[in-house]
């Protein structure tokens, strides 16, 4: 892998929250949270309320889509060799923080790395040096990742205001 390619996915993957990852047998790619430590991404999946990632623990190789902040489309992509980072081993206690910090909206911080050993799978992802689609390589912009198909929907119509006068940018 050129210097030059390293350094882009450096750079995405430091700026990027969000990567989407071809795992086995999904018909498209799963939006996944990471962290970038080292030259590694890594991967929390599994547990109770946490990301679904099926497959990623067993695989040993995925394809990882960076989307661009800025306009959406793909940035680039990269295959990944896939890795478990152990429970209690000094790789496990030097990400599992970085990784707790960014889970936002977790139900609750307490014992959460704890419960992970337990329950979880962190999985280091770190570039092979093949990079299949590099900016400028692919031409379907935007619509390279769509989203997960899902049953939910919106609530409804909005809801209406009895004796409200209406405003002019409502008329």
């Amino acid at each position: 892998m050129g210097d030059v390619t390293a350094a882009l996915i450096e750079e995405a993957m430091k700026k990027s929250a969000l990567v989407w990852l071809a795992l086995p047998d999904l018909p498209q790619p799963r939006a996944a949270w990471h962290v970038w430590h080292d030259g590694a991404a890594y991967v929390l999946t599994g547990g109770e309320g946490e990301q679904p990632l099926p497959g990623l623990p067993e695989a040993d190789r995925v394809l990882v889509t960076v989307r661009s902040k800025d306009k959406g489309g793909r940035l680039v992509s990269w295959v990944a060799a896939c890795e478990l980072v152990e429970p209690g081993t000094e790789l496990w206690d030097a990400v599992t923080p970085l990784l707790a910090k960014e889970r936002l909206n977790a139900p609750t911080h307490e014992g959460q790395t704890e419960r992970w050993a337990e329950e979880s799978y962190v999985v280091r992802l770190t570039p092979t040096g093949e990079v299949p689609e590099a900016p400028g390589e692919h031409d379907d912009g935007y619509a390279a990742v769509r989203p997960v198909p899902t049953p939910a929907a919106t609530a409804g119509p909005r809801p209406r205001m009895f004796g409200a006068r209406r405003r002019h940018a409502d008329r």
